[in-house]
């Protein structure tokens, strides 16, 4: 997360109503263009040469909506594909020696934006930020911004597209293309030399306990002269100052040119606490030039594979996590910060903290929610199924790397991503796959070379006999979508990878199978019984957390895939309480039970982490009886302690709860004193 902070010298007038404050803008100090534009549908094609963007233009026969839009999802243009247009008109006053840049959080998919009758700039990619320098475009007074926006992805060259390979029912998207200005649109006021980004890494000393902090900036100069931007940064902890000492050497910036600017320090071991999903600790950095100045946080933690293990901080981690569809009914594509607090709470409280979320990038407000409270997330691009002849285009590959750096730049900061995916099942066996892999997985590094890489592959399905028949070869860990024969597919993955951790980045089945909801919950517990015999499996992602609209082949007739955990509206299903029982790290069973006088009796619970999946350290959790929490000693995997407790009266079942030290509740269970059974009381 980034927020820029430099000092507005112009004032805009926008009306916000109150329902727009749940879609939250990383930076304090922009100007929102939300609240109301006019819309119009242009199904011909005809809103260019009819000059649709003129300020001179008759609105009578235009519709009011509410940006952020997904006009998809409006009853009134209900599943739409096509091109549309937006207008809004706003009133500027220009200030002196400044830029303005108009800024759009996402806008779905191809993108032509029109200032005061002019033409400024185009954009594709429906899921990644951009922004334009509109100081030129600008006039005093009333300003007509006008964006021609175009969902039509289903056409082979877009990024997610259509494939290209003629086979009925498959040349469309596994989800709904929802069209619109899908997220916040703003302006910002700059200095004539700006930061325009900064990357921020801190990496630890597990033996020390210091932390080496690196702060990269990309200064824009303007200007008709070079520049010698002077760089200062400051760090806090919670509100609390961080004492550094920066090293490194200022830039000259050419004249209209983009220069970077690195900095390096060391914090104290004092200073230095990890991010973890169970710590998520953040610091603030405040990098700042003349009269501009940026502000990001970020996580002191550090993750590595080392022989087939996944490490956090130097601890092996076994995490379960989910895949969630950007969908809701009524909402198609946006992401109120309410929606997002609402599903990102109930994975967690499922004991999903380890994700490969989705096929392209969600909201900013995602991975600050993940970064807050804890998750573990690898972020991808939008390779859905491309075929070899797609991956091979010139075109395509450029349109990806675009959106790849696109979606680097703005989430390079948040420790909760850890990894990044460049695609989900493609034929990666075949040369054209291969190539893709080690390509996009090349200069992917050459942008962040601090995360993981990988992809996710559904080709390990079909045994390959060699580690270099397939493209995992060129991954950090291995990532494989399997639906079924589970142990056997993973074991000969792990034959073929043998020092690559594997995660299972999709697996699950349908509500409406043949054993309807039921059939969700066995299908999890033998998935849960092949796995715990596997010691290098890292991680499993269900697919997917929620239902979600499609017009994918085998969409039921009501429009909607039912995989989910939950359903559209978040309804929970049996899967979800047995997700959370099956994927929580430890168990709780009665060990003993023991009648007291005056009605107090002793309950003795052992309290054991798992060894096998998930597993990782358990430090500061809480289980919590009858309204009172205890703490529970720190157990690492494999370990157990037995808890013994007051209860008072008698009841034959009780129920106890387990709490994160964030406050999450991860399991809920009832426990009868009198038997050793256990029942779920959720």
């Amino acid at each position: 997360m980034q927020i820029r902070l430099a000092l507005l010298t112009a004032l805009l007038c926008v009306s916000l109503s109150a329902s727009l404050a749940q879609y939250t803008i990383r930076q304090p100090n922009a100007i929102p263009l939300h609240g109301l534009w006019h819309f119009a549908l242009d199904p011909a094609n005809q809103g260019e040469t009819g000059r649709w963007f003129a300020d001179d233009q008759p609105l009578s026969r235009w519709d009011k909506v509410t940006v952020p839009h997904c006009f998809t999802a409006d009853p009134r243009y209900l599943f739409y594909n096509g091109k549309v247009w937006y207008r809004k008109a706003f009133a500027w006053q220009p200030a002196a020696n400044k830029r303005v840049l108009l800024h759009f959080d996402a806008a779905f998919y191809a993108s032509t934006i029109y200032l005061n009758n002019r033409k400024v700039s185009t954009h594709e990619g429906g899921y990644t930020p951009f922004h334009v320098d509109i100081t030129e475009f600008l006039k005093e007074g009333t300003n007509t911004l006008a964006v021609s926006v175009d969902n039509d992805t289903w056409k082979p060259g877009t990024i997610p597209g259509a494939k290209d390979n003629n086979q009925v029912n498959d040349p469309f998207m596994g989800w709904v293309n929802y069209g619109g200005l899908i997220r916040p649109v703003y302006l910002t006021v700059e200095t004539p030399v700006y930061l325009e980004n900064i990357k921020v890494d801190a990496l630890p000393d597990l033996a020390k306990g210091t932390a080496t902090l690196r702060l990269r900036a990309r200064v824009r100069n303007t200007t008709g002269q070079a520049a010698q931007p002077k760089l200062t940064a400051s760090v806090s902890a919670q509100g609390r100052p961080v004492t550094v000492s920066w090293k490194g050497t200022n830039a000259s910036i050419p004249a209209g040119q983009t220069g970077l600017i690195d900095l390096e320090t060391t914090l104290r071991a004092a200073d230095v606490k990890r991010w973890s999903p169970d710590t998520p600790y953040l610091y603030a950095l405040t990098a700042s030039l003349a009269g501009d100045t940026l502000r990001t946080r970020f996580g002191i933690r550090k993750v590595e594979v080392r022989n087939a293990q996944l490490l956090l901080n130097g601890e092996p981690i076994k995490m379960a996590g989910g895949n969630r569809v950007v969908d809701y009914p009524g909402l198609g594509s946006l992401e109120p910060d309410w929606l997002i607090e609402k599903d990102m709470r109930l994975m967690k409280e499922a004991g999903m903290e380890l994700h490969r979320l989705t096929h392209y990038t969600p909201s900013e407000a995602v991975y600050d929610w993940a970064d807050e409270h804890g998750m573990l997330i690898i972020t991808e691009a939008g390779n859905w199924q491309l075929t070899p002849r797609q991956m091979d285009n010139d075109t395509i590959r450029a349109k990806f790397r675009q959106q790849f750096r696109e979606m680097a730049e703005r989430d390079w900061n948040h420790p909760c991503v850890i990894a990044y995916s460049v695609g989900n099942e493609y034929l990666s066996e075949q040369p054209a796959g291969q190539r893709w892999t080690k390509d996009m997985i090349a200069f992917a590094r050459e942008l962040d070379p601090t995360r993981l890489y990988t992809f996710a592959s559904m080709r390990l399905n079909i045994l390959p006999k060699k580690a270099e028949d397939e493209a995992s070869q060129y991954c950090d860990f291995v990532s494989t979508n399997t639906y079924g024969n589970h142990a056997n597919v993973l074991k000969h993955i792990h034959a073929l990878y043998p020092d690559k951790p594997i995660f299972v980045s999709e697996y699950g089945t349908r509500a409406d199978g043949p054993n309807t909801e039921a059939g969700q919950v066995a299908y999890l517990d033998k998935f849960l019984a092949d796995i715990r015999q596997l010691p290098y499996v890292i991680g499993a992602s269900w697919w997917s957390f929620n239902d979600y609209r499609s017009r994918y082949h085998a969409t039921n007739a009501n429009g909607f895939r039912p995989w989910g955990l939950v359903g559209p509206e978040r309804n929970l299903r049996p899967l979800y309480t047995a997700h959370q029982t099956g994927m929580a790290p430890l168990t709780v069973a009665k060990a003993d039970w023991k009648p007291g006088p005056e009605g107090v009796h002793s309950l003795t619970l052992r309290i054991a982490a798992r060894a096998d999946f998930p597993a990782y350290p358990l430090r500061a959790y809480q289980l919590k009886l009858n309204g009172t929490a205890y703490p529970l000693p720190d157990l690492q995997p494999g370990q157990s302690t037995d808890l013994v407790l007051p209860v008072r009266g008698f009841d034959p079942a009780v129920t106890v709860e387990v709490l994160k030290p964030t406050g999450f509740s991860i399991l809920s269970q009832t426990i009868d004193v009198t038997h050793d059974t256990r029942t779920s009381n959720r």
